[in-house]
């Protein structure tokens, strides 16, 4: 294995926080302090199915994750479902994760907004750029991430925690300024959340490339899960309560204008280049695991062959290049058919979480199974514990 601990909980944390955050906090500026509830509610449940996958990886550590996890659990048949349901939901999210870095790109070079087709043609750059690097094996794409987590972490860190000191309490109130229930209003901020938090699961999909993976997937999926739920709870919660809430529904760029109310011009910039850097960590990580799946379904004879041939790097270089050319393929297709970069943005939301779900849910059942079944026979899995910490992740899925 050539992944760490750290480069592992740098997977986590920068598939977790990719660009579906940074877009968050305008995509819920409409339901108001709710959406705060909704990220508090939420990051339990995200939290629990973080625990699910972290107790998994130590009963079964292969490549694959939700996968491997779903085959040993219901055999074949269940297990290519979520193979092809979490391939779809990757290779679909990467056009989302792009086009989210192209509005922080638009914060440095506003008038390229204006050119036909500039924003796409960046996105497809980025997305091309590091499907290249990915074809250079584990260890570089791993260093890569460590380093581009690290250096992104500070900046949010900052407005996430020092900028609770600049805001303004009045802007919560009321809680539910929408016209639905508050019920509903939480029902309703659930898809953007629930796709904020996809990725709790990274460390256990390249099992087959982690150093000691019983313990490093759990420390990574455990820890990473965590950091960004504190980032989160605490940067919506700024920027909801810096920048007015109509002005915060029309913003492109809402942590950007956010820093850059607090602390000057130059803050905005600092957060606009540390959102792009994140993107393009969640790009590295997800295309890592876009072709991991297929991978291991391939080597049981669930997928085409050719999808388990590596190159002398030991990436599988066809199973990369493959789904990277769908991802560009659906690009290409929805920003020809669309006028709206958000409503474009909201469809690929709306289409990976469904199929992200799928997987989870699969998942929760195979821990039920594993905590009923062998609980008392595997020493750190107590069914009177756990049990309610997989009915939890179950019910959130």
């Amino acid at each position: 294995g050539v992944l760490g601990p750290w480069t592992c909980t740098a997977l986590v944390v920068g598939n977790i926080i990719g660009s579906g955050f940074f877009l968050a906090p305008t995509a819920l500026a409409s339901f108001g302090g709710v959406a705060i509830v909704g990220w508090v509610v939420l990051s339990v449940g995200a939290m629990c199915l973080g625990l699910v996958f972290a107790r998994l990886s130590r009963v079964a550590p292969e490549t694959g994750g939700p996968y491997a996890y779903t085959r040993l659990g219901f055999g074949d048949f269940a297990g290519f479902l979520v193979a092809w349901g979490y391939w779809i939901a990757v290779w679909v999210a990467l056009p989302a994760i792009a086009l989210g870095a192209t509005d922080y790109i638009l914060y440095f070079v506003p008038d390229l907004s204006n050119i036909t087709g500039a924003t796409t043609s960046v996105a497809l750059a980025m997305m091309i750029g590091v499907g290249l690097l990915n074809l250079r094996g584990a260890e570089t794409v791993g260093l890569f991430q460590l380093v581009i987590v690290a250096v992104k972490l500070i900046p949010f860190l900052a407005v996430s925690l020092v900028g609770l000191f600049w805001v303004d309490w009045g802007h919560f109130k009321p809680l539910n300024p929408t016209p639905m229930s508050f019920f509903m209003a939480l029902a309703g901020t659930a898809p953007f959340i629930m796709f904020a938090f996809t990725g709790v699961e990274s460390a256990t999909v390249p099992a087959g490339d982690v150093k000691d993976p019983r313990r490093t997937i759990a420390f990574a999926t455990v820890t990473g899960t965590l950091l960004a739920a504190i980032i989160y709870t605490f940067g919506t919660l700024t920027v909801m309560g810096v920048i007015d809430r109509d002005v915060l529904a029309q913003s492109n760029a809402p942590f950007s204008q956010a820093a850059s109310v607090m602390w000057g011009d130059w803050a905005g910039y600092v957060i606009a280049a540390a959102a792009v850097l994140s993107s393009i960590a969640a790009l590295n990580g997800w295309t890592l695991l876009m072709a991991q799946v297929p991978l291991a379904a391939a080597r049981h004879g669930l997928f085409p062959r050719w999808f388990c041939i590596l190159n002398s790097k030991g990436v599988p270089q066809r199973g990369i290049m493959i789904s990277m050319g769908l991802s560009v393929t659906l690009l290409l297709f929805k920003s020809l058919a669309s006028s709206s970069l958000l409503g474009v943005y909201e469809y690929l939301i709306d289409l990976s979480i469904v199929t992200f779900m799928v997987s989870y849910l699969f998942c929760c059942c195979v821990e039920g199974l594993i905590l009923m079944l062998l609980g008392r026979r595997i020493g750190f899995l107590n069914p009177k514990v756990y049990l309610p910490v997989a009915g939890t992740a179950f019910l959130y899925s």
